[in-house]
């Protein structure tokens, strides 16, 4: 819709890209998306601007949605006094991040709806999150809250002066870091432990209800359990991950995690699913798997990997094209009830199973009476494992039966738009677990969704953030190209294409020229030449995805290991260097920071000196993936490459002919390994100064 269009007064939704936004095209709200023209409208016409922000999945979305956006008095009080701008905070994180923390700073609890007001030039005076149509819930009405800001607005501007001052003011502090000295692993134990001691001992996960599963923190404990042998480390993960493995919050027909439990047991989920909440959480019991052979971690791997493959692939484009990349959301409604589709009634299992219900109904916790309002949420919780091979095989044949049925119910909505950051986290987890499952047709997907994201949400050498059905869209944020780049790491590893580390070279470029602040350090959440915004924000701290800055640490620490280039390194501690200072403040938003920062004092480097994809080589590849090691670095290169500059191992060639491994830690290296029984022996033993610990 142009410009004079937006001028008479109408909703200019109808062609947006975002299914979130598409939700809204038919409100009587005269919705503009983030861009000039609704906020030159807002200057010229001196109204407020009131942002609404959400995403296609989220549920409290829809309800002020049916109760607010779609009734027409209320539609008409929202065009008369301000200028109105829908966001999905899935395409547009940069605008969510800055209106977020504007609504801490007015000492409010964030989450979606985010309904934020704003000042013609885009500066917060006050918001809040969902509201009801009527006072209740201890919330006013919605009508009355824009009364009352229209009122503020045009009768006390001295009153929202002062606040966009005092909110500005804070706002600038955004793109402030504090600097430090770089942390030990000590103090990063000594954090871990702090940590842990915020654990449910019965229940697992951090706190009480809500309860999210938080898998940086999860990788983070698993590390500080790896590196110093302190056992509640481990039992924290263990039962963590067990109690969600067979909780409500995982999908026992279809595969896959919810978002959260709103209970403490993991029995209630929050329905949507998320791309990037699975991507992590099956590096988690990846690792998980490989350090205990726990079957129940190697299931539902499985079986959250098959839903991806099968749900998860966006759409094709308008001419016929295939995406072949990973969608972002399920929605947790459908039909406009939460959960819908994912519950049961005992007669219907009785009905479905016949003979077979008894059994899965003791199993997956059915009653006629139901464990959620009347309904069944199937879990397992009361099992702490998997029952024996032949009562595993048969409840299976009775999951696929109500999988059968369950296809035919209304589904919930999908958001199939494609996030260049959150698949660069589900490419990174598969590639890792397609080596160590051995399962290739992961890493094929891994790759051909790679291969898309650089492809098709390029242009002119830069990434953009969102791409669907043909049309890419917003700018990149640096987690996209942070885990893009991650990602191209992670398949170099599997693959040892080079292809795969000049891509993240060339990111890591585009990072350093339009996104590091050259005065304090660290990278901006936004690129220099992104328009519209209040501020550039700039932080270290996980959200439900991890932190780019701390990813990058990571991700520069191996391309220095990898190609010997020195700037990389220094990059890293520069990195490093220039958000320590925040662990004092309040450490446990800082998982992956710390995690990235161990990393770069004690990696692992694999050598494999061997043809890549020749049996012999994967011999050996396949026994490096068998153990967990979360500082690992592997290269395989052929036998007549060289290593880097460099590289603890420069100049050491294969043994008689046969493919050979050398593991070092810093400047030490093992003696030269070339069986795989051998190389798993080693790689089982505690650590030792490598250079006397040789295998052959």
């Amino acid at each position: 819709m142009n410009e004079s269009a937006a001028a008479t007064g109408e909703n200019r939704l109808a062609t947006e890209t975002s299914p979130y936004l598409l939700q809204h095209k038919d409100n009587p709200v005269h919705w503009h998306p983030w861009d000039e023209t609704a906020l030159t409208l807002a200057r010229e016409t001196d109204k407020p601007i009131l942002l609404s922000v959400g995403y296609a999945a989220c549920h409290w979305c829809h309800v002020m949605a049916h109760e607010c956006f779609e009734n027409s008095d209320i539609a008409d009080l929202m065009n008369r006094e301000f200028i109105n701008i829908k966001v999905d905070r899935e395409e547009r994180p940069d605008i969510d991040a800055i209106y977020q923390s504007a609504l801490a700073l007015l000492g409010e609890h964030g989450g979606w709806p985010l309904t934020m007001f704003l000042t013609p030039d885009a500066e917060p005076f006050w918001g809040g999150t969902y509201f009801p149509p009527t006072p209740r819930f201890g919330r006013p009405g919605f009508p009355q809250v824009l009364q009352g800001i229209a009122g503020v607005y045009r009768a006390e501007p001295e009153k929202v002066a002062q606040n966009v001052g005092a909110l500005k003011s804070a706002l600038t502090k955004l793109s402030t870091n504090n600097s430090g000295t770089p942390l030990s692993l000590e103090s990063i134990t000594n954090i871990a432990e702090q940590i842990v001691r915020q654990f449910d001992p019965f229940e697992g996960g951090m706190g009480t209800a809500p309860k999210f599963p938080q898998p940086s923190i999860l990788k983070l404990l698993w590390r500080a359990w790896k590196r110093t042998g302190s056992e509640p480390f481990r039992q924290a993960v263990e039962l963590t991950l067990t109690k969600m493995c067979q909780g409500g919050i995982y999908d026992h027909l279809g595969g896959g995690f919810a978002r959260y439990s709103v209970d403490n047991h993991w029995l209630v989920p929050h329905f949507e699913k998320m791309l990037y909440d699975n991507a992590q959480l099956i590096q988690c019991l990846t690792w998980a798997w490989q350090d205990t052979g726990n079957p129940l971690y190697d299931v539902r791997v499985r079986e959250t990997v098959n839903w991806v493959l099968r749900e998860m692939i966006a759409d094709a484009d308008d001419a016929g094209t295939p995406a072949k990349a990973f969608a972002a959301t399920l929605d947790a409604d459908s039909e406009g009830e939460e959960g819908k589709f994912y519950v049961w009634s005992e007669a219907e299992i009785d009905r479905l199973l016949g003979a077979e219900a008894s059994s899965f109904k003791e199993t997956y916790d059915v009653t006629a009476a139901g464990n959620w309002e009347g309904r069944t949420i199937l879990n397992r919780s009361r099992s702490g494992g998997l029952k024996d091979e032949e009562c595993e095989r048969n409840l299976a044949l009775s999951r696929e039966k109500l999988l059968a049925a369950r296809a035919e119910r209304v589904r919930p909505g999908w958001d199939d738009k494609v996030l260049a950051d959150w698949n660069g986290l589900m490419i990174a987890a598969l590639a890792e677990a397609a080596r160590v499952f051995r399962q290739p047709d992961w890493l094929g997907a891994a790759e051909t969704a790679f291969d898309f994201v650089a492809r098709e949400c390029t242009n002119q050498g830069r990434l953009r953030h969102s791409w669907r059905r043909g049309r890419l869209r917003h700018p990149a944020t640096l987690d996209d190209y942070a885990n893009m780049a991650e990602a191209a790491i992670a398949l170099y590893e599997a693959t040892a294409k080079k292809t795969y580390l000049a891509g993240a070279e060339a990111w890591i470029e585009v990072l350093d020229h339009h996104y590091w602040d050259q005065e304090q350090g660290g990278y901006f959440f936004t690129a220099d030449d992104t328009t519209g915004l209040l501020v550039r924000s700039k932080s270290i701290q996980d959200n439900a995805t991890p932190s780019g800055n701390a990813t990058l640490i990571g991700v520069l620490a191996k391309l220095f290991f990898l190609t010997g280039k020195e700037p990389f390194r220094q990059r890293a501690e520069a990195l490093v260097e220039s958000f320590s200072g925040e662990a004092a403040r309040n450490a446990f938003p800082l998982a992956t920071f710390l995690a990235q920062s161990e990393f770069l004092m004690e990696p692992l480097q694999v050598v494999i000196v061997g043809e890549p994809g020749q049996p012999e080589t994967n011999a050996l590849l396949f026994s490096v993936y068998e153990h967990c090691l979360p500082n690992r670095v592997l290269m395989v290169i052929s036998p007549d490459e060289s290593l880097p500059e460099g590289h603890p191992a420069q100049g050491r060639g294969q043994i008689d002919g046969k493919v050979t491994v050398y593991i070092c830690r810093g400047m030490s290296c093992s003696l030269p390994i070339t069986e795989p029984e051998s190389l798993a022996a080693f790689l089982t033993t505690p650590p030792a100064p490598l250079i006397a610990e040789g295998v052959t």
